[in-house]
């Protein structure tokens, strides 16, 4: 920069707030199934989430504002799926990851699976896979950003 040449940058409250919101998620530590083994090498140095501002997985749903819903959701585990979300604070998102909790899988047909984390919480975001990779989460998690700062998906 030249001398008195100064860089000025002006937003409103509410883009700031969304900005910090969408670059700081703490995911909540919750797995169901395989796909939480593809959700805990996301957090491996190959993969190096921290610079989306998610590496922060939190133990308790008080400290988290993302639920990963990583796995396979029983009818007798959907009540405690419910209540983790519950106890989340304000602002909170969900991400559906993995073909069970999106629809059933291949336990579809199942008498004890619930055919969609949906029918449970709210999702935001769906990732879609057998098991989804550790970059169609970081996806999952990039698109769940947009969302939350405005912006389109595309």
């Amino acid at each position: 920069m030249k001398n008195g040449d100064f860089g000025i940058i002006t937003t409103t409250l509410d883009n700031a707030m969304e900005w910090g919101r969408s670059n700081s998620l703490w995911p909540l530590t919750f797995g169901l199934a395989c796909c939480a083994i593809e959700m805990m090498a996301m957090q491996g140095a190959d993969y190096d989430v921290a610079r989306f501002g998610s590496e922060i997985f939190r133990n308790s749903p008080r400290q988290s504002d993302l639920m990963i819903v990583a796995g396979t959701v029983t009818k007798k585990m959907a009540p405690r799926v419910k209540r983790l979300y519950d106890e989340m604070p304000f602002p909170k998102y969900v991400i559906a990851m993995g073909v069970c909790v999106i629809q059933g899988g291949p336990y579809v047909k199942g008498y004890s699976v619930v055919l969609g984390v949906d029918r449970v919480v709210p999702v935001d975001v769906y990732v879609p896979g057998c098991p989804p990779t550790p970059e169609a989460l970081i996806y999952g998690i990039m698109t769940l950003q947009k969302r939350i700062r405005g912006e389109s998906d595309r």
